[in-house]
């Protein structure tokens, strides 16, 4: 019996190992995966975004797909076989795609079309919001808010996948996503653009509700276990942070998120 158990133990460990390392679960029958030498080849002909991709780092005959994906700045990783067999037990011949739901936009073109209609620029950024679900969320909620565009990084983003949208009711659908490979270089357009920069932090700032959020505005929101990276922090404007006293020490980052843009809308209104 304990032999069984170890067993079974063991046949588990892969998927959960690959979902850990790779922010991947074994999906054999998603929809939005594509795999083989062939129907990726057919997939970059398409109009579809790619949202990653993975490669069996011990094939050697990928390599004009790996070029293209590298023009195309589709983030992507070299993994060994073991993991793409835990993605789908079908013939993959090293390579598995991801298909992204929604189509990204390129920053600079939308905030010039934000400026020609008019409009003051509420952009959110998202630095390095990888769980699903607050994604989701948070993209729901600047959604219904009227938030002109939400920034992600190529890496370190939760997948927008299948889930995410679900998980956002839809609100991914409708709302514009800009995916940035540098996401240094987004900040500083958004600043030379006209914005400021707005740090949602614990790390010091006013509170939010003194800040002016009426003028062209980037909100840039961090990561749940540690906030802002320190290099974006330095290139903000302001530094805001919500009065908290209560025992726990923080909010969740979707709901933090929340809060801010909602300020954001009640000074516009």
């Amino acid at each position: 019996m304990e032999d069984n158990k170890e067993e079974k133990k063991e046949s588990k460990a892969p998927g959960k190992d690959f979902k850990r390392n790779y922010g991947v679960q074994r999906a054999p029958e998603s929809k939005d995966m594509v795999f083989g030498i062939r129907p990726v080849e057919e997939l970059f002909k398409s109009e579809k975004e790619i949202e990653k991709m993975f490669f069996d780092k011990g094939q050697g005959n990928l390599q004009d797909l790996i070029r293209e994906a590298k023009i195309r700045q589709i983030p992507h990783s070299f993994v060994p076989i073991e993991k793409l067999n835990s993605i789908t037990r079908k013939n993959h011949q090293g390579v598995i795609c991801f298909v992204s739901p929604v189509r990204y936009q390129k920053l600079d073109n939308l905030l010039m079309s934000v400026f020609e209609q008019g409009k003051t620029p509420l952009i959110l950024v998202l630095d390095r919001i990888t769980d699903v679900r607050n994604f989701g969320a948070i993209a729901r909620t600047a959604e219904v808010a009227g938030v002109d565009a939400i920034v992600i990084p190529t890496r370190g983003s939760a997948q927008i996948s299948a889930d995410a949208v679900k998980t956002s009711s839809g609100a991914l659908n409708y709302i514009p996503i800009c995916r940035e490979e540098n996401l240094k270089d987004s900040l500083n357009f958004l600043r030379d653009s006209g914005l400021q920069l707005l740090g949602c932090t614990e790390k010091g700032g006013d509170y939010l509700y003194k800040v002016d959020f009426t003028g062209p505005v980037a909100i840039i929101v961090g990561s749940e276990e540690d906030g802002i990276s320190d290099e974006y922090l330095k290139m903000c404007d302001v530094r805001v942070s919500i009065p908290m006293t209560g025992h726990v020490a923080s909010l969740n980052v979707s709901v933090a998120a929340g809060v801010v843009i909602y300020e954001a809308v009640r000074q516009r209104l």
